[in-house]
């Protein structure tokens, strides 16, 4: 019997020793392994996992994350979401790990794996030291840039054209594609060329005045937004100018090219000098989605519409708001200025297009009776054109403070949601959401071609 318990008590001691050595080296590995990154390590899982609950947008339990600073703030509970060194006492770690379905987090979505929860708790054990420059920088801001995947060679079936742009030489088409945007000869409707690691969407497109660069908004929706420009000669991007929490989906380049905008889901209007890519201002006059943005052809002046239902008037240089057009009372899709800058023009929900003056945010007139939204307006050369949910473009003659409808372009057999026309040889090119490109006189209304914006397609159908 003595030896017996002899021996147990030599194997609970061996046992001992072995848990002892296992922890010693784990612990060992640990200290000699770098410390979390924040930046690298823990902003990306935040931003995957948490931002679409509790953004700028979204704000369950009145906790918001998408700035460091955000993060350390208490929501509705009051707990302090980290305190450094003391995962026990890190709000937002035990909601990582609490066993209560209804209370874990994320929610409505699979736990995080035990690997990034490990992460997260040495990085709060560690201090949850901040790495970045700016602790107010969006959390979105501070990844690096997505490598997207290339798209397919062939496509197997159409992506719908939500963009496209016209090379101010007139020789090329450029259209969103599926992480790409192809190119075009508007002639005969040939591939040109394509250009990848681009997001998944494309939502806007615009060429600088000059053609050398194409500006291209994008992203995933609910999930990211991103703003790149490219060397469209040399299929380059040179620019990586934003990462947003949310799709972005509005371009304007100011008339002498020196400035760009951009505006999207996560409600910001972002100031580029294009020249180095630098951000120089950012607004949030909006309370819901930027939909589009205008410049006078001076460029005093930016027009932004939105989801809000009113479209603003801002300083080009400063950013301040000068006016508020309220009118349509729904939310806004289409904002153009008239060819002197005086007057602006709007399209909403209400199937309505208003011309109304800039000075004073009076309404001067009204076009009414169509049987869809108008989804984008676009002015050129004295001219509005608008597309739509009634699967039709329309082109107007602007005359003061009248618009007079010359012509419409039917044909499409879904939604037009781009357009974009190159005066000098008087074309139009729209696209719509199944996938097709035409390419029309605007003289005439005569369709000159139509064709499929997606490399190999026709092909590969026609087996």
């Amino acid at each position: 019997m003595l030896r017996s318990v002899q021996f147990h008590a030599r194997a609970l001691l061996f046992v001992a020793a072995l848990l002892s050595c296992a922890l010693g080296e784990a612990v060992a590995a640990e200290s000699s392994a770098p410390p979390v990154s924040f930046r690298k390590d823990i902003a990306p899982m935040l931003v995957a996992k948490c931002l679409a609950c509790h953004g700028p947008e979204k704000t369950k339990g009145g906790y918001q994350l998408h700035t460091f600073d955000h993060l350390l703030k208490p929501g509705d509970s009051k707990a302090a979401p980290i305190t450094g060194g003391q995962p026990a006492q890190s709000h937002l770690f035990a909601l990582l790990t609490t066993k209560d379905a209804d209370d874990r987090m994320p929610q409505k979505d699979d736990p995080l794996p035990a690997a990034s929860i490990a992460l997260v708790e040495r990085w709060i054990r560690e201090g949850a030291h901040f790495d970045g420059t700016n602790r107010l920088t969006p959390l979105a801001a501070m990844l690096p840039p997505t490598a997207h995947p290339n798209p397919p060679e062939r496509y197997d079936r159409p992506v719908p054209v939500l963009a496209i742009a016209f090379h101010p030489g007139g020789r090329e088409l450029a259209i969103g594609g599926y992480h790409e945007v192809t190119f075009w000869n508007p002639t005969d409707g040939t591939l040109l060329r394509r250009i990848h690691n681009l997001a998944q969407q494309t939502q806007a497109l615009r060429y600088s005045p000059d053609g050398i660069l194409l500006a291209v908004a994008g992203g995933a929706p609910g999930r990211s937004g991103e703003v790149k420009l490219i060397n469209a000669a040399r299929g380059t991007i040179t620019h990586t100018l934003a990462t947003t929490t949310d799709m972005a989906l509005a371009l304007a380049f100011r008339p002498d090219g020196a400035q760009l905008v951009c505006g999207g889901a996560d409600n910001v209007i972002r100031f580029f000098d294009v020249a180095t890519g630098r951000e120089t201002r950012r607004i949030e006059p909006h309370a819901d989605w930027v939909t589009s943005l205008a410049f006078s052809a001076d460029g005093s002046q930016l027009a932004s519409a939105s989801r809000d239902k009113s479209v603003r008037l801002h300083d080009a240089k400063t950013g301040e708001l000068e006016q508020t057009y309220m009118g349509h009372g729904e939310p806004v899709f289409g904002v153009a200025f008239s060819p002197d800058g005086k007057q602006v023009f709007s399209s909403a929900r209400d199937k309505e297009i208003h011309l109304w003056q800039g000075s004073d945010a009076k309404k001067i007139h009204e076009l009414k009776g169509f049987p869809g939204e108008a989804l984008k307006l676009l002015a050129e050369g004295g001219r509005l054109y608008s597309c739509g949910t009634d699967r039709q473009a329309r082109l107007f003659k602007m005359e003061g403070k009248k618009t007079e409808l010359l012509r419409t372009f039917s044909g499409h057999r879904d939604f037009v949601y781009a357009l974009a026309v190159h005066a000098p040889t008087q074309r139009l090119a729209t696209g719509s959401y199944d996938g097709e490109v035409r390419v029309w006189n605007t003289e005439t209304g005569e369709l000159l071609r139509a064709f499929i914006a997606a490399p190999g397609y026709i092909a590969l159908s026609a087996k």
